[in-house]
């Protein structure tokens, strides 16, 4: 079993165009991505697939490996599907969808995504979930929460907060979920082949997608956050940790 991890990234974002570019510390935002990936052990290789020359220059330029895709995909895993097909991955190797826009996750995030294939033939998709302490994080649309059933499986996500508490005593921990997937090879051909569905439209997460035709995705709960990069003001916060001597990502 091999392991490979895809970096999609695509140059056009309503909120913030060019992101996978914009530096952070003096380095482009998807080197910082590629790097930290490269730091996990169990990954046999690491990857970007983009359908921007620009993005693929900057890759290319730093040292690190890049994928030309398709630029009419409706997500990131439909186009790291795409990179997949083209390096004729096997049945047998597994595929970690990781979002260019966390530059300083923690490797053990990932780690906790693969560790349910190890153990479990059936699982097909994996992803990941930490507790909110934030209430503001609650309320953030960007921030999507995640509820799960008893054995781990989750139940829907949402930009919403979920669960709603009717009544104000009520007790609950919400969890963010953290925009990495785990996929086996043949699921990941099989999601991509999916039509999109409403809920997948509405919310614009594609997760969605595999719930509403009927697969279980498993989620794997993890201490460490992974902030995102959505506009341009979290990189000056970003730096500003970095400028302290704080890795959000342990390292």
């Amino acid at each position: 079993m091999r392991i490979f991890a895809f970096i999609p990234a695509r140059y056009g974002s309503s909120r913030f165009p060019g992101k996978p570019l914009a530096p952070i510390a003096g380095k482009p935002m998807i080197r910082h991505v590629y790097e930290r990936a490269l730091s996990c052990p169990e990954l046999s290789d690491v990857y970007v697939v983009t359908d921007d020359e620009r993005i693929s220059n900057c890759v290319e330029h730093f040292g690190g490996k890049v994928v030309l895709s398709g630029g009419t995909h409706l997500c990131g895993t439909d186009r790291i599907s795409e990179a997949a097909l083209k390096m004729e991955l096997g049945d047998e190797d597994l595929v970690v969808n990781i979002q260019g826009d966390q530059p300083l996750f923690h490797p053990a995030l990932i780690s906790g995504l693969i560790a349910p294939f190890l153990e479990d033939d059936a699982i097909l998709m994996t992803t990941l979930k930490c507790p909110i302490r934030d209430r503001k994080t609650v309320q953030n649309p960007n921030h999507v929460k995640v509820v799960t059933d008893a054995q781990g499986f989750a139940l829907y996500f949402s930009r919403s907060p979920i669960p709603f508490l009717r009544d104000s005593g009520c007790d609950c921990l919400y969890y963010k979920h953290l925009g990495f997937y785990g996929f086996r090879m043949p699921f990941l051909t099989r999601f991509s082949r999916l039509p999109q569905g409403s809920l997948e439209a509405a919310e614009k997460l594609e997760q969605l997608r595999a719930q509403e035709h009927g697969f279980k995705i498993k989620v794997v709960e993890t201490p460490y956050d992974s902030i995102e990069i959505d506009v341009p003001q979290d990189i000056e916060k970003m730096e500003k940790m970095l400028a302290q001597g704080q890795d959000p990502g342990g390292l």
